[in-house]
């Protein structure tokens, strides 16, 4: 029995800017921002090496306004060599599509179709013993899509295998604005067989279930810890009689993840190295890309947690070094929430810098003249903000007051351990 086959992906987002990281780390961001490019490779010669029939990207190919014509000659020679190997790409613009001027200048191979905002029906070429496939699409003509665009496609070909290409935020998701929504059940009861999906970043697959499988591939290569774990494309078999069988092929180059440290009962510097060096090795381990980038966690119960506090910047660098001699490991980011131990024998004194931590927490924090005066120095901080960064950090006045109170407690408990830290040598190595 004869296979349609083809490779699913979307959210490829070339060229992403990627600030923030590039702010933090810019050897990380150079090799996060250029793993787009390399993930896109590898697509292609996943396209090639499968020997599919086509090769379908469900939106966001782009990340904006982007106008460098470099990347459009990356995108046209990768699409050439598809074109060379006889293989089709069906492809559609997501809302970030819709900004780019390279996604409406670049003239791109006879074997590409590019969707207008139109619904459109194209049968594919097959040979006559073969079921009839048809690809239908619709592209975003602007950045927003606030209501649903499944009525704007074309009825399904009755006797084909009618596969769906659309850029969606299905029910909501979060992380996620709403565009073009609609419902799995709306897609399950088109008469599509398929629907190839995009713009959700985070993976998910109906299948198996009724006679339509609907797929979101999610983004192929992560570019924070929002985004953790490994990522993916989909290789899809759709044979005649219409069963499908779905193949996750991970492609990502770098990996985020989430790297906790428990450092209760550590009473060393030596030993927390050592700890954060074992986490790193066994995250490293069980990643499935190259490099592992790592939000690295470290908290518990130890007598070294004001310590920790005072010299996160040495306990970066020592985390460095430490990824930097694994190999393929880098630290995103350096989180910190250690307490020390609060038991106090009869007859002691309770810690009072502990005691004054308290006073703080309880009695200044939450005092309205001290949140008054917070909010005016953190607004005054924003305005020197891009707009972008600023409805990144405070999307709402919630968002305002929780940013006012997370300043607050880390600035506090910096103040606290310059205190307490102690400059014991043998307890900080």
């Amino acid at each position: 029995m004869t296979a349609y086959r083809f490779v699913h992906a979307a959210d490829i987002h070339l060229d992403s800017p990627l600030r923030s990281l590039a702010m933090r780390n810019p050897e990380l961001a150079a090799l996060v921002g250029n793993a787009s490019r390399q993930v896109f490779e590898r697509i292609i010669d996943l396209c090639l090496d499968e020997q599919v029939q086509a090769l379908i990207l469900s939106g966001d190919l782009y990340d904006g306004e982007q106008t460098s014509m470099k990347t459009a000659r990356f995108l046209a020679d990768q699409l050439r060599r598809l074109h060379t190997a006889s293989i089709k790409v069906f492809m559609i613009r997501g809302n970030h599509d819709a900004l780019s001027k390279i996604t409406r200048q670049l003239v791109l191979p006879d074997s590409v179709h590019l969707f207008e905002a139109r619904g459109e029906a194209i049968a594919v070429d097959r040979d006559a013993k073969d079921r009839q496939v048809v690809v239908h699409g619709l592209s975003f003509a602007k950045p927003q899509a606030p209501e649903s665009l499944l009525k704007k496609y074309r009825p399904p070909t009755e006797g084909a295998i009618n596969i769906g290409l659309m850029h969606t935020s299905l029910d909501g998701s979060p992380g996620h604005d709403v565009y073009a929504p609609c419902s799995a059940s709306d897609l399950t009861n088109s008469g599509f067989r398929y629907w190839a999906l995009g713009h959700i970043h985070k993976r998910s697959a109906i299948h198996g279930r009724g006679a339509c499988s609907i797929v979101m591939p999610g983004i192929p290569q992560g570019r924070d810890v929002g985004e953790s774990g490994p990522k993916s494309v989909t290789l899809v078999n759709v044979m005649d009689d219409g069963a499908i069988t779905l193949d996750e092929r991970i492609v990502s180059v770098a990996q985020f993840e989430r790297v906790h440290v428990d450092a209760s009962g550590i009473t060393t510097w030596r030993e927390l190295a050592a700890g954060i060096e074992a986490a790193l090795g066994d995250a490293l381990g069980n990643s499935a890309s190259e490099h592992l980038v790592a939000r690295l966690s470290v908290s518990g119960i130890t007598p070294l947690a004001w310590t920790i506090r005072r010299d996160a910047d040495l306990l970066r660098t020592e985390a460095e070094s430490r990824s930097a001699a694994l190999g393929n490991v880098w630290i995103d980011k350096l989180e910190i929430d250690c307490r020390r131990p609060t038991t106090v024998m009869l007859g002691e004194s309770a810690d009072p810098v502990e005691e004054l931590k308290k006073v703080i927490a309880d009695d200044i924090i939450d005092s309205e003249g001290f949140q008054a005066e917070a909010r005016d120095i953190v607004e005054k901080l924003l305005d020197q903000l891009p707009p972008e960064s600023r409805r990144s950090l405070i999307p709402d006045d919630d968002g305002l007051a929780a940013l006012v109170r997370q300043l607050s407690e880390e600035g506090s408990e910096e103040v606290l351990a310059r205190l307490a830290a102690t400059d014991d040598d043998g307890a900080r190595r």
